[in-house]
């Protein structure tokens, strides 16, 4: 097999790949091998994307095109007002070039992860400001969102009337810990926490780290700070999958079934309210032409959840129809009412 096809195959198999990579498969000396990218570079065959350390190549084809002279990173500082973190991505992925290559299931991945801190900061922090950096290296895809407003253990601190900080982790690393039930379920950073590689959150004097390669979890001291800042990094060629880090934390409760082209998702004793709920039931369902929503002995469900579903997933996958069946009145007055 010549050199030419096995960079095309490998590309296509990892969706990116550097100079490393191809020496480290055929043998072959760094200096042939970028030469070879450079021949293939100036065809138009492949597209090389970013400098130095950072420098991979895609497949060129005219949808990428245009993504050789966009960044690899986007740092903004954004008024808290009127955010919506589903067109901050977008924005995002529009002038960056930072999702070039990348695979579905890390697209998915850093969609979830990157929204749900996002809302985070933008409904919890009553900071006025937030700072969100995101990046793409060789190696990895990270984010920060800092804020400066009441701190993520503050906030559970006092909601919670909880003593001490430490309590205050203690209660967030079991899992669905919100400040504000009525709108979120608290699964947000359960989730994002068990996907990253590395996933650390600091406020006030403590840093609360998530090491997922070095399976360990464990927490520092720190410089006083206010607000809460979030750092997550994920490798660009991860194979981790939402949908099974979701399906470990299935019950009884959280039935989740497929049928043919249709996908019924059925939910008893849960209050559907949060955006990540909604993000949550929604994961692995595009493939599918036809999507049946069943609420069947559910009672209602949060404007924040319908929007989710009805309003941002379905302006993202407008060729998938959604057949709502057993909503009743209140369900309806919260669809419709984002769909106005």
């Amino acid at each position: 097999m010549d050199l030419r096809t096995i960079i095309l195959d490998a590309i296509k198999k990892e969706g990116q790949i550097k100079t490393a990579d191809i020496v480290g498969k055929t043998g072959v000396s760094r200096a042939y091998v970028h030469q070879f990218l450079k021949a293939m570079t100036d065809e138009g065959m492949i597209i090389l994307i970013g400098k130095a350390n950072q420098a991979h190549y895609i497949l060129a084809t005219e949808k990428e095109q245009c993504l050789a002279e966009k960044p690899l990173k986007v740092h903004r500082i954004m008024i808290n007002k009127g955010i919506s973190e589903d067109k901050v991505l977008r924005e995002i992925k529009d002038r960056s070039a930072i999702f070039a290559g990348v695979t579905n299931n890390v697209s998915s991945i850093i969609d979830y992860t990157f929204t749900e801190m996002l809302n985070n900061a933008i409904e919890h922090s009553t900071s006025e400001k937030i700072d969100l950096e995101i990046l793409r290296s060789a190696k990895n895809i990270g984010f920060t969102v800092t804020d400066w407003g009441i701190g993520i253990f503050n906030n559970i601190m006092q909601k919670k009337r909880i003593g001490t900080a430490i309590e205050a982790i203690q209660a967030l690393l079991k899992g669905k810990e919100t400040t504000a039930p009525e709108a979120h379920s608290g699964e947000g950073i359960f989730f994002t926490s068990r996907i990253a590689d590395f996933m650390s959150i600091r406020s006030f004097e403590k840093k609360l780290v998530f090491d997922n390669v070095g399976h360990d979890i464990y927490v520092k001291d720190t410089k006083s700070v206010s607000g809460t800042r979030v750092d997550f990094v994920l490798n660009v060629k991860s194979k981790k999958k939402l949908i099974d880090l979701f399906s470990q934390y299935t019950d009884a409760s959280q039935q989740f079934s497929k049928t043919g082209v249709k996908v019924k998702l059925y939910y008893q004793d849960v209050d559907y309210v949060s955006r990540s709920q909604a993000r949550r039931l929604l994961i692995g369902i595009e493939k599918f032409k036809t999507v049946e929503i069943d609420f069947k002995d559910v009672d209602t469900i949060g404007q924040a959840f319908a929007d989710e579903v009805f309003r941002v997933w379905q302006a993202n996958h407008k060729d998938i129809k959604f057949e709502i069946k057993n909503a009743n009145e209140n369900i309806m007055l919260m669809i419709n009412r984002v769909l106005s």
